[in-house]
Parts: structure tokens; sequence; C-alpha cells
């Protein structure tokens, strides 16, 4: 592997220019203390308020940029007011998540320790499992392609094919497995969908049990949506990977991140088979844009994710030892007291929680931060 290795960011919109410059110093700061490959970092504009300065939302010397690089990394992307002609809203990830075949989505659902529950105010022990959904098919497909007939009737089209099922599936059980292995645990996939309904979901459910049937190792379970949330809701600590369409994805995604703590905790990956690209869960959040109260937490733990999968992909054990470096000094700054975010009641935004988790990675010198 060479000297170091180059991270496109595109910082995006709102608190994404707040959220993205902590994380960039958490990685770097982490990748030190771990005496791993440097990285460098190539700053791009994009989304939706690049659209409204250029017209362009994502531009083709953009896109080259990332496919050039070793991986992705966004901060947050869109503006409510910012739309295409058809009403959608103005969002190029999702446009990366197709051009580079980001087919798997992966959203790591952990407590924190420290870190309340938003559904009850209270602490959720032993919460650890994955949300993976297809990214790039079934609803989220249908984007752009939709048709406004006459002014009484709009089509989406939903379709889902063979391939994207085998290999989101694929992706879904080796997840589960490298899991496993790594929580010393028996491993799940539980597939989540409403294919009592939908024919693509009937379809997605049979691809998934053709898979299955070369993962025996591995325990399965089917359920519904409904189903599903209400298990969510009661006893998350029973899951371990859920698999899901990208729409499901969704909806379950922000479900699960208010058990815990809130998207400002949920760290997220698109990956495909040659490119990733990493990002908070949360969006752009234009309302609380410039005022330092954002929460880089998830910003901080997606770039975690990045290194991880860096490590992974190059075969460089510094660089997931970077990961656990960050993941622990996150786990280290909340459980210890020491922060409390306005999501939380309490006043600590961008700066402090930054600083905090900086100077768990490297003694301060000469005072904080």
């Amino acid at each position: 592997m060479r000297g170091s290795l180059r991270v496109a960011v595109l910082p995006g919109d709102g608190i994404g220019r707040e959220v993205t410059p902590a994380a960039l110093a958490v990685m770097s700061a982490a990748v030190r203390a771990a005496g791993a490959p440097p990285l460098g970092f190539e700053v791009k504009r994009a989304g939706a308020q690049a659209f409204l300065d250029t017209g362009t939302a994502l531009s083709d010397a953009v896109v080259e940029t990332c496919e050039k690089a070793d991986a992705i990394y966004l901060g947050a992307m869109g503006l409510p007011r910012v739309r295409n002609v058809d009403g959608t809203e103005i969002a190029p990830d999702f446009e990366l998540r197709s051009v580079f075949e980001l087919y798997a989505g992966l959203r790591p659902i952990r407590t924190i320790p420290g870190v309340p529950s938003l559904l009850n105010g209270m602490l959720t022990p032993d919460v650890d499992f994955a949300v993976v959904r297809e990214s790039t098919g079934g609803h989220f497909g249908a984007r752009c392609k939709g048709v406004v007939e006459t002014d009484e009737i709009a089509r989406d089209e939903i379709t889902m094919t063979r391939r994207l099922t085998e290999r989101v599936s694929r992706f879904a059980f080796e997840e589960a497995m490298r899991r496993a292995a790594d929580r010393a645990r028996a491993a799940t996939v539980t597939l989540v969908d409403k294919a009592d309904l939908l024919v693509t979901h009937a379809f997605m459910r049979t691809v998934f049990d053709e898979v299955a049937q070369r993962y025996r190792g591995i325990g399965t379970a089917h359920l519904y949506l409904d189903a599903a949330m209400l298990a969510l809701l009661t006893r998350p600590s029973t899951f371990d990977v859920i698999l899901t369409e990208s729409l499901l994805g969704e909806l379950l995604s922000t479900v699960t991140a208010a058990i815990v703590g809130g998207p400002g905790f949920t760290p997220s990956a698109d990956i495909g088979d040659d490119h990733a690209l990493f990002q908070p869960a949360h969006g752009s959040e234009p309302e609380i844009a410039g005022s330092g109260r954002a929460n880089p937490t998830a910003a901080i733990l997606s770039g975690a994710m990045l290194l991880d999968w860096l490590g992974d992909r190059h075969e460089t054990a510094p660089l997931n030892d970077a990961a656990r470096l960050i993941e622990n000094a996150v786990d280290e700054s909340f459980g210890s007291g020491a922060l409390q975010v306005h999501a939380h009641g309490g006043s600590d935004g961008v700066r402090e929680v930054t600083n905090e988790i900086l100077d768990r990675l490297e003694p301060p010198k000469g005072g904080r931060r």
C-alpha cells in the first residue's frame, strides 16, 4: 500500500459544514495515535447550496475526485427549499450511490454509555445490531423517474432485481459473520419486508432465502415491517443484522436511531464492491446551522467506519486500531458524564464534543484545545 490514502470530502449543506471538520480532525488524530498511514483530504463542493451558487449540485470534476479517492466522506446534503422540477429534493448523495453502485447501506445501532434513548429518556443497555438496506433499487431506485400523468394521478415504478437482492443479501450475511467473530456470539440475519402485500418484496424474500442456503451457519428470520417495528421498540437487544429494502430501511434506521440517542449518534455507510461513502445518519438541519449546537458524534463515528473499511480493504491493521480508538474515546467521553448534547437538554455542541473526544485520543498540550 502507498504511503497515504486519499479521502474525497464533501461537507455539503447546513450542519454538514460544521460536523465534517470535526470528523476530519478526529480521524487525523486517531491515525497519528495508532501509527497508521496518513490520510489526505480533498475537500470539494457539492449539494444544494452548490446548486444555488453554480447551477450544479454534483459536478463531473467532483465525481472524478470521488472515483479516484480511496474513500468518500460526506457531511450532509440537501436543503428543503431547494428542489428538482419534479418536486423532489436535490440530494447528490443518491446520485453517488448510483454512479458507484453503492448498493449496501449500513447503519450500526449501538448503545453509547451515558447516552439516553430519545424514546423514554432512559439508558438502553445491550443494544448492538446493524441495519443493512439495499440502497440503489426498490423505492429509492424510482427516484427522479416518477411521472405526474395528470393533476389527478402520479406514478412511481418500484423495481427489485435478482442481482440487487443477491449482492445485498451476501453483504448482510458477511456482515453478520464479521460481527459474530468480533463479538463471540451467534449470527442472525432478519429480513424485514412487506411480502404480504408487495410483489417486489415477495421476490426479494425468495432470493434472500436462496442466498441463505449458502450461509447455513447463520440463523435467519423473517418479519413484516409492522411486526419488526414493534419488536425493535420492545426488544431491540434481540437483533443482530436486519436486511431490508431501501425505503423500509430508511424508516427502520430512523426509529432505531431514537433508541440509542438519536441520529446525532448514528453513523452510516453506503458500500459497493469498489467504492464506499461514509456519512452521519442525520440530515443537514439548516435550522441550527451556524449555531454551534450540532452534535458531531455521528459524523465522528462515520469517520471511524471509514477507517475500519480502509483497514480491511488494504489489510492495514493500524487503521482498524484507529477506528477502535475513536469508538473508545466516544464511549469514554459520554460514559464519564463529561458531555450532554442539546438534544438531551445539555449545552454541548460541535466544539465541546470534538474537544472532549480529541483530548481522549491525545493528551492535551498546554491546556484544552
